[in-house]
């Protein structure tokens, strides 16, 4: 394996914080910069077309509209169309969705308030003392469960459908632990129950073992995929799968492909609900990704351990000790089935759970740091850590161990996953592996924000490289600029390496 980079000096991380400071302006989006914030580079529009602003049903639009003008110009609230929401989200032109505060975005084509890219945004907002913004932040979540009725994957129509890896709990706590606000912890209980029942019901909920699975509720193909994820010659990610089902000659895909009518509802659904993973794509459900909803995943399922605990711990505070042990005992139960499921003794991994095969996948993949990152794996299973030279690499972690062109497996390596591993293995007392992965992905995005001047969305942790885009052959192959999540966990494990 090549040597890792060297540990950056305390002047270069000065000046990464100080990027990282004030990018958290750069990316943050409100009411008053709303138009900012219409602005979709996902999906096409003509020019000198108004952007589509929609407002929850539950609003009072006119109100709304009122509250914009007043803090925009004529100008700014013309080139705006405000819309009611309608019920059946029958949606035939796309557009924003408002949110009332302020949030951050990720960066880059990534104009909206994300699901999972908020809890490690939240993080590095706490990290730089930026706390009426990570209020706002949380709220802002809390407000899109009571409008539109779930978390989504991020606040546009085209993703009403589905929502993203949940972490509301763990973004509700960073913050009470900062604010210390009960009565504020009290008045978002009835939407984090809401948000944990839409995970543990069908469709999300496999009655049989009690543990859930992604999957979008939507038809057919996911419009910001044919409006913007195309290559250079114009084919969008579809068109690639389809060029390479064909010429590669695979086998048994048929329930995803009619050489006469083209993609099935089927890969239709399997494309949507891996998006909703927040892992899309690679090929760690199957081809594409595409058999995920037969799966029940080791991440989703460790994070609803997670929300369980999480849950009770709020009833505790709130000294509503009555409930606590329900809460507990379902944390339990779902921590028993991961073992029984997914835990691999032979390989010494945890891997995804097929409930149509009754087989574990075997797809090698970072995920498996998640039951250490919440707890649930024992000291005998925490030896996984044996099993880490299959992940590490000069940069710092690989997302799987397979190369198959997906920016979600090898050689690329993300900044969620580094802190997972980091946490993950550092609570089991492998304080030197935990830092070691740090202090690489610490170097790594360092080195490329002083070729570059900007922090990326990932990295290739192989060659220590942020130009991946021509290494990445399905899905987006931009690698994006800002960027929330990563700004967050470099923050993060800083703090980490410091005690």
């Amino acid at each position: 394996m090549q040597q890792s980079l060297q540990f950056p000096s305390a002047e270069q991380i000065a000046a990464i914080r100080a990027y990282i400071k004030q990018t958290w302006t750069t990316l943050s989006r409100s009411p008053a910069d709303i138009l900012a914030a219409a602005d979709d580079p996902k999906i096409e529009r003509s020019e000198n077309t108004p952007w589509l602003v929609y407002v929850s049903a539950k609003e009072d639009r006119l109100k709304v509209e009122q509250s914009l003008q007043q803090i925009l110009s004529q100008a700014e609230f013309n080139a705006l169309t405000i819309k009611t929401l309608p019920a059946d989200s029958q949606i035939k032109e796309h557009g924003l969705l408002y949110l009332p505060g302020s949030y951050v975005v990720p960066g880059g084509r990534f104009n909206e308030m994300f699901g999972w890219d908020s809890y490690f945004i939240l993080l590095g907002l706490l990290q730089d003392q930026e706390l009426d913004l990570a209020q706002s932040l949380v709220n802002q979540f809390v407000y899109e469960i009571e409008h539109y009725g779930t978390i989504l994957n991020a606040n546009r129509t085209y993703f009403l459908t589905r929502s993203q890896p949940p972490v509301l709990t763990l973004m509700v706590l960073a913050l009470f632990a900062h604010t210390r606000d009960q009565q504020w912890l009290q008045s978002v209980l009835p939407a984090i129950e809401k948000y944990y029942t839409f995970w543990t019901t069908p469709p999300h909920l496999h009655p049989e073992t009690g543990l859930s699975r992604f999957f979008d509720s939507g038809k057919g193909p996911a419009p910001e995929v044919i409006s913007d994820e195309k290559d250079d010659a114009g084919r969008t990610h579809y068109d690639r799968i389809l060029e390479y089902y064909i010429t590669q000659k695979l086998d048994g895909l048929d329930a995803y492909y009619d050489s006469a009518s083209g993609f099935t509802e089927l890969f239709y659904q399997g494309d949507r609900s891996m998006r909703e993973s927040g892992f899309d794509c690679s090929h760690r459900f199957g081809f594409f990704n595409l058999e995920i909803t037969q799966y029940l995943p080791v991440c989703l399922n460790v994070l609803l351990y997670q929300m369980e605990q999480d849950i009770a711990q709020i009833h505790q505070i709130l000294g509503d000790n009555s409930v606590v042990k329900i809460w507990s005992d379902r944390a339990t139960k779902r921590s028993q089935m991961v073992d029984q499921l997914m835990w691999d003794e032979q390989a010494g991994l945890y891997f995804d759970y097929n409930f149509v095969t009754h087989q574990r996948s075997q797809y090698e993949f970072a995920t498996t740091f998640y039951p250490l990152w919440v707890g649930i794996a024992s000291p005998k299973q925490a030896e996984i850590v044996k099993n880490l030279a299959k992940f590490l690499a000069p940069g710092g972690l690989l997302t799987s161990t397979t190369v198959t062109g997906n920016q979600w497996d090898a050689p690329f390596g993300w900044a969620p996953l580094h802190l997972i591993a980091v946490q993950g293995l550092s609570r089991y007392h492998y304080f030197p592996q935990a830092e070691e992965i740090a202090k690489r992905f610490i170097a790594l995005v360092v080195q490329e924000f002083e070729k570059y001047g900007v922090i990326v969305e990932k990295y290739d942790v192989v060659k220590c490289s942020a130009n991946v885009s021509n290494e990445i052959h399905f899905g987006y192959s931009s690698n994006e600029i800002g960027f929330g999540w990563t700004n967050g966990v470099f923050l993060e494990l800083l703090a980490f390496l410091d005690h």
